[in-house]
This record gives structure tokens, sequence and C-alpha cells, in this order.
């Protein structure tokens, strides 16, 4: 029955539709490779996200945008939505976070250790466009960026705009942003809070599982001759979370709200900033030069432990455009330190990379790319007491592509993608803190080829990709130690649509089919060879209908749906529970009357019980009661 309804509903994209007096649906500029380009046209595979989405959406958070309305399996991190889990291409829930190369304007936001990405810092107000390219990525991002990479560009403001919103668990969500803009100079600045008071009950010291997060952001731009722009970017966000602890399968079934032992109180405060240059030397040849520093503190009050970070990357780029080519080259230096009570522990990269797009003469709407990237990673462990310990790896990335237009609407693309990822600090540790091993390097090979067919009607895209890894790195369960699958592999299919119904009525699908298998590994005398991977459901579907009832008045209808998987410990494929399906149902409401807007919206409508499913008897409820908010927006 579940798969005559898919089918169904594919088929309902799928098929043409009457003829209508439609909206054009833009054809987006993306630069995910270095190279702006017609995401149409880009010799890789992309999903896109604008500030219109966004907002037509109701997301209050980048958290529920991406789990509601992308591709990307987005769970929180075992209770935390501030870093959640991010698996793409099937990865899993559980490691797929550190397999995704993640920026906003530039600066990459991957950590060094264990600990997945801070995205809570990242008003969704203060988004411009999220773009999100797959099975490619690896020569201008380097580490990380083995399933793909997420590039998130903030917005340039002017004119004032104040949000205020509030809804159930005393959730707020409220924002300011103000700028100027003229022909030498540009400013913006962005304030946002976002809280709750938390949806399980009190825990034995009285505490709900809450959430707040308070982020200033201050952009400047000065462009004191036609060829030179100097820029600059500051952000400081400060984000306090308590959250649940697992809980066993009759305690979940009683409630999921069930509070169990202590909830464990983290905080995380950072202060990043970047200033750069960008100069026109010719029409044909730009320089651009950019300094990055983030200072961050993760404190886990509850077990009084804490980290400091200090990251750092300096990078240059040189770029040369002909008519029928273009050049980028590129030297980036990145130094990442972990301060603790116990040791101090880096990973630094020095890189360089040269990617490269042409277009021949003799091949009319023919696009070729070719990239390289050369990276070295060193490592040094600096305990209070012992011995000090060094590793270093040579590692390298390349993506060969091509696009090709065979008529107006309709282009081809394939491309060959070798990608890498250099082990976070944390696999050289047990986990109880000793020094376990250095481990090697995980190595993907990705290939993939698509088509896109876009009108004025209709964007529609189709993907299908092969992985092949070596060496993909994982924590064995029930020993906790870190080690590397000998070898692996995924394959898939993913479909994007996006139709103009009526001139009013525009529905939109994301379907993912991920196959992701473990080939080879000589843990526990070969038990998981050919299994599955755990935490990566095989079918993933999002759908949007978005219907402007009147000029004034617009309404959006959501559905997100992943399929079952292996429970995150189970690599043996024999736990007798499995991941239960993901199911949630969304509304969102926008009047807009002069310069206000008055919106409401609705998570998780049917109130569905989500989880993650660790063990048997393990579980953490998440996305499990319906939520609701309202608000007002006003542009001046």
């Amino acid at each position: 029955m579940k798969k005559q309804l898919l089918t169904g509903i594919l088929a309902a994209f799928w098929l043409p539709h009457a003829a209508a007096e439609a909206l054009k649906l833009d054809d987006i500029t993306i630069k995910s490779n270095g190279f702006e380009r017609k995401e149409s046209e880009t010799t890789y595979a992309s999903e896109i996200h604008t500030a219109e989405d966004i907002e037509a959406s109701g997301a209050s958070t980048l958290y529920d945008f991406l789990a509601q309305q992308s591709s990307l399996n987005i769970l929180s991190n075992t209770g935390n939505k501030a870093t959640p889990g991010v698996n793409l291409r099937g990865f899993g829930n559980e490691n797929g976070y550190q397999n995704v190369a993640i920026s906003i304007d530039g600066q990459r936001l991957n950590n060094i250790d264990i600990q997945p990405a801070l995205l809570a810092g990242i008003p969704v107000s203060n988004i411009e466009r999220i773009e999100i390219s797959k099975g490619s990525g690896s020569v201008i991002y380097g580490d990380n960026a083995t399933a793909g990479s997420i590039q998130i560009y903030t917005k340039n403001k002017t004119g004032v705009t104040v949000s205020l919103s509030a809804g159930n668990y005393g959730q707020l969500n409220n924002y300011l942003t103000a700028g100027i803009a003229s022909e030498q100079v540009e400013l913006s600045a962005n304030a946002a809070h976002d809280s709750y008071d938390g949806y399980a009950k009190k825990d034995n010291t009285g505490h709900r599982d809450s959430f707040s997060s308070d982020t200033q952001n201050v952009k400047f731009k000065l462009k004191p001759t036609d060829r030179v722009q100097i820029r600059a970017q500051a952000t400081n966000s400060e984000n306090d979370i308590r959250y649940v602890n697992p809980l066993s399968k009759a305690q979940f079934d009683a409630n999921p709200r069930t509070a169990v032992g202590t909830y464990t109180q983290q905080t995380f405060n950072t202060k990043q900033w970047q200033i750069g240059a960008d100069f026109n030397a010719t029409d044909k040849l730009s320089i651009a030069a950019t300094h990055y520093r983030e200072d961050k503190r993760s404190d886990f009050i509850t077990f009084n432990n804490a980290f400091n970070y200090d990251y750092t990357m300096d990078e240059l780029k040189l770029r040369y455009v002909e008519t029928q080519w273009q050049v980028l080259y590129g030297l980036q230096k990145g130094d990442s330190l972990r301060k603790s009570s116990s040791s101090n522990t880096s990973k630094n990269f020095n890189a360089w990379f040269l990617n490269t797009e042409f277009h021949p003469q003799w091949l009319e709407n023919t696009t070729f790319s070719v990239g390289y990237r050369r990276e070295k990673v060193d490592y040094e462990y600096q305990p209070t007491a012992g011995t000090t310990l060094n590793q270093d790896n040579r590692l390298e990335a390349w993506d060969i592509g091509v696009n090709h237009r065979i008529n107006p609407t309709t282009t081809l693309f394939a491309n060959l993608n070798q990608s890498f990822q250099a082990p976070d600090i944390d696999r050289f540790f047990t986990f109880l803190g000793a020094f376990n091993q250095f481990i090697s390097p995980a190595k993907v090979r990705t290939f993939n080829v698509g088509t896109n067919f876009f009108t004025t009607q209709n964007k529609f895209k189709l993907t299908a990709f092969y992985a092949d890894l070596d060496n993909e790195i994982y924590l064995v369960p029930g020993i906790f130690r870190n080690t590397n699958l000998d070898r692996s592999h995924k394959l898939g299919i993913e479909v994007q649509d996006v139709y103009q119904l009526t001139p009013e009525i525009n529905v939109s699908m994301l379907y993912n089919f991920v196959k992701a298998k473990i080939d080879s590994e000589n843990e526990q005398n070969g038990a998981y060879n050919n299994k599955d991977l755990p935490g990566a459901p095989r079918h993933s579907f999002v759908g949007n209908v978005h219907w402007k009832i009147a000029p004034t008045l617009d309404l959006n209808f959501n559905q997100t749906w992943r399929s079952t998987a292996y429970a995150f410990n189970d690599f043996e494929n024999n736990f007798s529970r499995k991941q239960a399906q993901y199911i949630t149902t969304n509304l969102a409401l926008n009047y807009q009357y002069q310069n206000a807007t008055l919106f409401a919206s609705i998570n998780n409508l049917f109130d569905r019980e989500n989880t993650i499913q660790v063990e048997d008897n393990a579980i953490y409820p998440v996305d499990f009661v319906r939520t609701f908010r309202v608000g007002m927006r006003a542009d001046f």
C-alpha cells in the first residue's frame, strides 16, 4: 500500500498538466563550484532553496526548514537540535554530518571533533540562499565533502524588518534586520532570538529540555574604486540547550515526554569574523583574499567538561575569465585547535586547488569542467602529562564533469568525483578518553549522471549516482573504538520537481532512493559484510503545495516522510526494533497588509511520535509533539 501511495504521488508530479498562464520559475544562478552558472547548466547535481522558499515554508529555525523542506535527512543529535545530524546520500544520521562540508558566506562550520556544526546560530531570517551540491564540492571545499557540500549565503539587507512570533511550549522567535546601501558602501545588521521552554517533562532537577539562542551579525562592504572592494563580517552567537536522555521502549510507549535522569545541559558561545578584499586587476583577472576566524566555547555543564576552540583560515583565489574558458586557482591554510583541561589537540591543513570550465567553440551548448585539489592534514596531540603524538596525511581530490544542452528546455550532465574525509580528532581516542590509534582517512569516488528539464511552468531534475568507498569511518558499537569499514558503497536516485499547476498553485516534490551497503569489514569476524549501513533510510519524500488564495493571502502545505532504517548501532542488521518512519505534516499561512505580514504555522499537525532508535531499548523522541506559532513581520 505504501509503495502504491508513493508511486501515485510521484506520478502526480511527473505527468503533464494542462497548460496555464503561469509565472516563470527562475533558472537560478549558483556558484557552488566557484563559478557563477545557471543551475540547469552545472556539471554537478544541485538543490537550491531561496529566501522566498524559507518565508513561504513558515519554518522558524534552520533545523525546521532543512528537516521539512530539503532532501537532507536532518535529525536532532540525540536530542540536541542546535547541532543536528545531517545525512546526505546514505552516510547515516550518526556520522553523515562529517561527510558534508558546510559553510556560511565561505566560512567553514565543520568542527575538528565529533560535534556537528552549530546550525542554531544561523537565523533563517538572515538567509538569502542555500545551495546543496551532491556528490561534488571536494575540489573547492576539500575535507568532509564526501557526500557533497552545503553553502549558506546571508542577505545584504536594505531598509528595516522587524518580526515577532510566539507559540506553544514557550516558543519565541524574534528578529530585527536593518541595512543601508549606496554605490560605495553597504552596511547591514541582524539580531535574532529563538527559544522554547521544552517539550518533555521536568527532569529530577526541575528543568525541562529548554533551548535559547541569541545571534547578532554585521556585514560591511566598501567600494573605494570600481576595481576594489573591501568586505568584513562578524557574528556572535550564544546558545544554551538541555537535551533528553534515551528512553526505554516501555517508557516511550507510556509517554514520549517521560523524563529520565538529569537532562544534559550544554552551552555554545561562538564569535566568527572575516575580512577580505577583491581586486579586479583587469577585465579578465580578479584576485580575492580572505581571513576567517572563529573562537568558540562548548561547555557540558552537566559533566563539568568544557572545550575551547580556535579556528583560523586564510584563502587566496585568482580567477581568470575568457570567452570560452575560465580558471580558478586557490590557496588555503587552516589551523584548528581544541583546548581542554587535559590536552591540546590540533588539526591543521594546507591546500591548493585548480578548477576550470571551458566551452569549446566546436561543440556548441556544452560545458566541460576539470578540477584538482592537493591537501596536507597535520594532527598533533599534546596531553598535559604524557608524550606528544603527531600524524600527517597527504590527500587529493578531483572532479571531471560535462553538461550539454540538448534543446532550450533540457540539459544532460555527468561528473566523476574523488573526495576524502580526514578523521576528526575524537576518532583517535577511546570512549573514556585514552589514546587509541590514528586511523585512515576515508576516500570516496562518486559517479553522477542526470538531466534538467526547465520550462516556464516546470523545473525537473533527475540524478542517479554510485559511490565507491574505502575506509568509511565509524564507531564499533559496544566496543566504542573508532576504525574504518574496509569497503562499502552507496547508490541512489534523486528526483526534484517544481510545477506551476495554475497561476495560483505551485506544487513541488523531492524524492530520494539511497541504498547504503557495507561490502566487507573484518570487525566482528565479518558479521557486518553485505549488511545495510544503519541509520540510513532508503526512501525519503518531501512534498509541498503552495496556494495563493488571494493576492494578499497564501497557504503552504508540507508533507515529509522517511522510511524505516536499521537502528544506529545495528551493524549486523539483527535488532528486534528498527528506526521508525519519520512523518510530519506542516501548514503555514501568510497574510500581507501593506508593509505588514501576519503569519501562522503548525508543525507536526497529526502529532506523530518520531524517534531516533539507537538500541532496542534506547529511544530518543524527536519532533514528537504538535507545535504552533503566530506572529507579525513589518518592513520599512
